[in-house]
């Protein structure tokens, strides 16, 4: 039987710790849905106030809206597949690291993140430009006849977004692999199964939930990006938040920049639904194994 002092004891914690936590999330709430509200009601509004449906119809039929949606896929993709493949194996590393090396690793790999995105991204211009230091140590080397071209293109765009992006897709895959029993492991090898058995059928098993958490991360953040591509893409590159930004300075069309907007918050959300529908998939087939 329950006791009622116990369920009387245990609505109170929760009220309290409610009570605690409801301003946060009033903040955070109006703070967030009341911009994404306005930026709806734009999108159905022209520029004399009158509700319509024009500024969907405009971006919809315009091959430059496609165009940006696919180049703002390519980029998101693209990251999420270079990170998955650099950041697995460095968070296996990690988390087989004796713990203070992982530590001191981890501080190098967060050491980018205290840094200004602008600063970044003018470092890497600084490093892949024609006449940067990449293309004029290969040169004196004797690697190359003429320089690389590393930037104002997609390729300049991917490493920018990749530095940035590698360490918040490193942290949750190396926590899921740091909190792997190692008896298990062991336990697989005692029974005959080499390192790279070991690494399909237990390790990334069993750190699915972390390289799903670290890709949905990747992918839908990269989905907005705006000044890594503006400044490495060299006007080349032009994803949905720059198509946005142009909408604006060139056109001051705020009814079809707000529908652009609403685009890629419907992707985003797209992308949300699906990556959680993956990650409980795999989450099932792991409970049945």
């Amino acid at each position: 039987m329950n006791n009622p002092g116990l369920l009387r004891e245990q609505k109170r914690e929760r009220f309290f710790f409610i009570a605690l936590t409801a301003p946060a999330i009033v903040l955070v709430g109006v703070s967030a849905m009341a911009p994404v509200l306005w930026i709806l009601s734009q999108s159905f509004l022209t520029l004399t106030g009158e509700a319509t449906l024009s500024n969907y119809e405009k971006i919809l039929s315009s091959g430059l809206t496609w165009s940006a949606l696919g180049v703002t896929l390519a980029l998101s993709l693209c990251t999420l597949v270079t990170c998955v493949v650099l950041g697995v194996p460095l968070a296996l590393a990690l988390a087989s690291a004796r713990r203070r090396v992982a530590n001191r690793v981890l501080i190098l790999i967060m050491l980018p993140l205290w840094t200004s995105i602008l600063v970044r991204t003018y470092g890497w211009l600084v490093l892949l430009r024609r006449e940067g230091v990449i293309n004029t140590t290969l040169a004196s080397a004797g690697v190359i006849d003429e320089p690389l071209p590393l930037v104002y293109n997609f390729t300049g765009t991917l490493i920018g977004m990749v530095h940035y992006m590698l360490p918040l897709f490193v942290l949750p895959v190396y926590a899921a692999m740091r909190d792997i029993d190692g008896n298990v492991v062991r336990a697989a090898a005692s029974l005959g199964a080499g390192f790279w058995r070991c690494v399909a059928t237990i390790i990334l098993p069993l750190s699915s939930s972390g390289i799903g958490s670290g890709s949905m991360i990747v992918f839908i953040y990269t989905l907005g990006f705006f000044i890594t591509p503006a400044v490495l893409g060299g006007g080349k590159v032009n994803p949905i938040a720059i198509r946005i930004e142009r909408t604006l300075s060139t056109f001051q069309d705020w009814g079809s920049a707000s529908a652009l907007g609403v685009l890629l918050l419907v992707l985003v959300l797209i992308a949300g639904a699906m990556f959680l529908a993956i990650r409980r998939l795999a989450g099932e087939r792991v409970q049945h194994a």
